[in-house]
């Protein structure tokens, strides 16, 4: 609380001090307000520059052909075979697939026995022979003497390369647990000798009751027949996995590999999206009326005109191609009266469909025989990214980095302006504080004299 001098005294208002106090901080108060419009303006810069670099995003996830790339295949919706692509590697092509027999593992189902559990079939030992010509024995002693015992036993050994299972053949006999033992992989090199059981003393006796083989898959591509370890085809065609799954020998499928117009299409439209979001906010900025605050926005910004002026450059300028200059205009991507860009996809699409390569060099640009690199569309977007958020002089970092300053100017006069207050109002204090009390001793004086003459009388005035 600031001290109040009464007007007993000196005559004075009591916040005398308060009152010149706050006359000097008018100026600070100033400082303040210019301060805020910078900041306003700076938290504009920063929201523009978020729009920025989510437009670089979308430039960077479209940067170079294999980025721009994206391919479907289509098999008739077959639901007995899964095909994928890689998009890097795969080319547009058809292709007529014929199964011939499906690939197998060795397997062999043993006789039925009454208790998974319980039923004990005896102790000694199991031997296989697996595809690496390896024999190996297994032990079972009086603890794992049951189907579900010996499971266990198979499983626990990675060495074998098999896996073991109870199943109940589900026929409603009085024995119908039986014991499965298949190897991991399929194919003709994962061939090997289904265990000998050697088992004594069981209640039962345990033997395979049938076996089945490993062989290789069997499948015809385009009229050739070719064997494959394995359903799953990695090799067949390149950068095309096709997965056999359940597919049926006899079975024909089409494969048709294209290039995916659509989605490509779509991640065009999203980066023409990211750009009109920044052209949005360059249009609001520059929007101008009798009420518009120029000195809290970015209106007739120089930045604003130079973003608009790279974007511009790179809608307009012309991209070599195999086919001569095209402009990303001429594919699909143009300016409306609105001063935003309009995106044509079943124009783009079209051109896609027509001549893929081409519009791939619009848009990503393309190599030269010499090795040089001829930029496309999305490199005149990166370009121009680059130039307002690379460090430290991209035209936005250099911006935000002015008014911050600016504003660390302004801070920094007015915690000057505030030290001096303070010094200024102890001294006021000091001032009053003896001025109050020199005026109180002057009226004590005063009223003492007052005191010594007050029972005398008046001096008659001679002559």
């Amino acid at each position: 609380m600031g001290i109040a001098f009464g007007s007993i005294n000196s005559g004075l208002p009591k916040d005398i001090v308060q009152q010149i106090v706050e006359a000097e901080k008018i100026p600070i108060k100033q400082m303040e307000g210019r301060k805020g419009k910078i900041e306003d303006k700076k938290a504009l810069v920063g929201q523009l520059t978020g729009l920025v670099e989510a437009m670089r995003g979308e430039v960077l996830k479209n940067k170079g052909a294999r980025s721009l790339r994206e391919i479907k295949v289509n098999t008739g919706d077959n639901p007995n075979i899964a095909v994928s692509a890689d998009k890097n590697v795969a080319e547009p092509g058809k292709y007529n697939l014929e199964v011939v027999s499906l690939a197998q593992k060795s397997s062999a189902i043993s006789n039925g026995v009454e208790d998974k559990d319980k039923t004990y079939i005896g102790v000694g030992y199991i031997k296989a022979v697996l595809p690496t010509g390896e024999t190996k024995e297994i032990y079972v002693n009086e603890e794992s003497a049951t189907l579900s015992g010996v499971a266990k036993l198979i499983n626990a050994d990675s060495d074998l390369g098999m896996k073991a299972h109870v199943v109940n053949d589900g026929k409603g006999e009085d024995e119908p647990f039986r014991l499965i033992i298949s190897m991991q992989d399929t194919g003709d090199d994962n061939r090997a000798e289904f265990p000998s059981l050697y088992l004594v003393d069981g209640e039962v006796d345990l033997y395979f009751d049938q076996e089945k083989p490993a062989q290789d898959a069997k499948v015809k591509l385009d009229g050739f027949e070719i064997e494959v370890p394995g359903n799953k085809l990695t090799e067949l065609i390149p950068g095309i996995t096709i997965d056999l799954k359940k597919a049926k020998p006899g079975e024909e499928i089409n494969i048709d590999v294209q290039e995916d117009v659509e989605k490509i299409g779509g991640k065009i439209g999203g980066l023409v999206e990211n750009i009109n979001n920044v052209l949005k906010f360059i249009k609001e900025q520059n929007t101008l009326n009798e009420k518009s605050d120029t000195s809290r926005t970015l209106g007739g910004d120089l930045t604003l005109t130079t973003i608009e002026s790279k974007i511009r450059g790179a809608v307009f300028n012309p991209i070599m191609t195999d086919k001569g200059p095209v402009r990303i205009g001429d594919i699909g991507i143009t300016f409306e009266r609105s001063g935003l860009l309009k995106f044509d996809s079943a124009k783009f699409e079209a051109a896609l469909s027509k001549d893929y390569k081409m519009v791939s060099q619009v848009v990503a640009g393309s190599y030269t025989t010499a090795g040089g690199k001829v930029n496309g569309f999305v490199d005149g977007l990166e370009i121009a990214a680059q130039a307002l958020l690379n460090m430290p002089n991209g035209a936005l970092v250099t911006r935000k980095n002015g008014l911050q300053s600016q504003i660390s100017q302004i801070e920094a006069q007015i915690t000057n302006r505030q030290r001096m207050i303070t010094q200024r109002e102890e001294i006021l204090k000091a001032k009053f504080a003896r001025l109050e009390e020199t005026m109180s001793r002057i009226k004590g004086q005063g009223a003492g004299l007052a005191g010594l003459g007050g029972g005398a009388a008046p001096t008659q005035q001679l002559g």
